[in-house]
This record gives structure tokens, C-alpha cells and sequence, in this order.
């Protein structure tokens, strides 16, 4: 048993810094110190891979389009257009101004039909940064990011601000750690920090790998339920083991 976001930084060769995971789910900001999760600085954002699919799905539906494609939005039709097509907008709101930004991307679907994204390529992201957008009234990912830090003690923020790691498969969106990396320069402007936005092209699976690294090593084993444990007091015993 350990946390996710450890698990994300071992797997980019850290035990100290901060996790931002965007997963199917959840998101999640975990700061870490020597392998040890930092409560009080962990936030939570009901913002990921799951409503995004279903925010494309709503984007679509509202627009003005063929009655046939909308048949065609079945849910593995949704995440191939959310994981081929979208991306994070480093200006959104210029973005949204500008006509004919961006170039559409035309998708055929399974079953011969065409699907055309305009604008829901970058609209489709955005709630991860603007939760507002579907309604939910917590801040943003980067805000999350921004109160876990100044939660912390301010010799630790300026550390983990150069070693924030990106996890989970709604971080692999093209701009996603460019636009992190702005917008925690924003809130930290004038602090004189660097930030450093570390993103693995494998951080769809770095809790995985940080798992496997980690279970690897001889000081993780008080982590461990045997198979022994387990057969002989059955599975409810992680809960009296940890």
C-alpha cells in the first residue's frame, strides 16, 4: 500500500516534490518529503478524465450539427476525440475571441461517420483549470497546486516548487504542462522561485512504474501484506495491517 502521488515521483526518480495527478476519476496535489505525504498540504478536484468525456459530449450535443453524429458519440468514440484531437490552450480566452482558431480536425468514427472539433479541441480541457465550467465551485488544479504549497512551511515551497511532477492520463493532453507551468508562475510571481514542471511522455502510468520501482526496494517491505497474511486472514487485513 502506498500513496499515489509518492508512487508518481519515484517513478521520476524523486522522493521529495509535489504530484499533481489529473487520472479518469480524481485529480490530486500531494506533496512529499523524503517519502513521506504531507496531509495537510493534499487537495482533491472532482475534475477529470470521466467529466471531460462528458463535457465534449455536452459541447457537441449544444452545437448546431448532423442528427447522425450524434448517434455517433458512443463513449470509445468520445475518448479517442478527447486523447487524439484536444489540447490545454496556453490563452483561452483569446482562443475563444479568435475566428477560425483552431484548425478543425475532422474524426471518422467506427462506423463511417464524420466528426468535425472546432473549438471544443482546447473547451474540452479547460474545466481542469476552470472547474466553473461545469459547475463545480472549487478552484482550479493550479489554485489546488498554489494552496498546497503555501500550506507548507516556505523553505519547503521553494523546493517543491522545483520538482512538481505530472501524473495520471489527463495530464498527457498537448499544452497541459506548459499552461501548469504558467499559471504557477502567476500565482508565484515575485516570489523569486523557480517552478520546474517535470512531464514524463509516460505519466499516463508513473504511479504504475513508481509502484514497481518501489515495491523493488528492501525498505518497502513494512509496506507489504504477504500472500501468507492474506490466505490465512483474507483480504479484510489490509485495513488492520495499515
Amino acid at each position: 500500500v502506498a500513496n499515489s502521488g509518492f508512487l508518481s515521483l519515484c517513478a521520476h526518480g524523486r522522493v521529495t516534490g509535489l504530484a499533481l495527478e489529473a487520472g479518469a476519476a480524481l485529480s490530486h496535489v500531494t506533496p512529499v518529503l523524503e517519502g513521506r505525504t504531507l496531509r495537510r498540504g493534499s487537495r482533491c478536484l472532482g475534475v477529470a478524465g470521466d467529466h471531460l468525456s462528458r463535457h465534449l459530449q455536452r459541447l457537441l450535443r449544444d452545437r448546431p450539427a448532423e442528427p447522425a453524429v450524434l448517434q455517433a458519440l458512443t463513449k470509445k468514440v468520445l475518448t479517442q476525440l478527447k486523447e487524439q484531437y484536444c489540447y490545454v490552450s496556453l490563452d483561452y480566452e483569446g482562443e475563444l475571441r479568435e475566428k477560425g482558431s483552431p484548425q478543425p480536425a475532422r474524426f471518422q468514427t467506427p462506423d463511417g461517420r464524420w466528426i468535425t472539433l472546432g473549438k471544443e479541441r482546447f473547451c474540452c480541457p479547460e474545466p481542469l483549470f476552470r472547474p466553473q465550467l461545469l459547475q463545480h465551485s472549487c478552484p482550479g488544479l493550479h489554485q489546488l497546486a498554489g494552496q498546497s504549497l503555501q500550506a507548507l512551511p516556505e523553505h519547503l515551497t521553494r523546493h517543491m516548487l522545483g520538482n512538481i511532477v505530472l501524473s495520471g492520463g489527463s495530464s498527457l493532453f498537448p499544452g497541459f504542462p506548459e499552461r501548469m507551468c504558467l499559471e504557477l508562475n502567476s500565482l508565484f510571481h515575485g516570489a523569486g522561485v523557480h517552478v520546474e514542471v517535470l512531464a514524463n511522455p509516460k505519466r499516463g502510468t508513473a504511479a504504475w512504474a513508481g509502484g514497481a520501482m518501489a515495491a523493488s526496494l528492501t525498505s518497502f517491505r513494512h509496506s507489504w501484506m504477504t500472500k501468507d497474511e492474506y490466505q490465512e486472514h483474507g483480504a479484510q487485513y489490509v485495513h488492520t495491517k495499515f
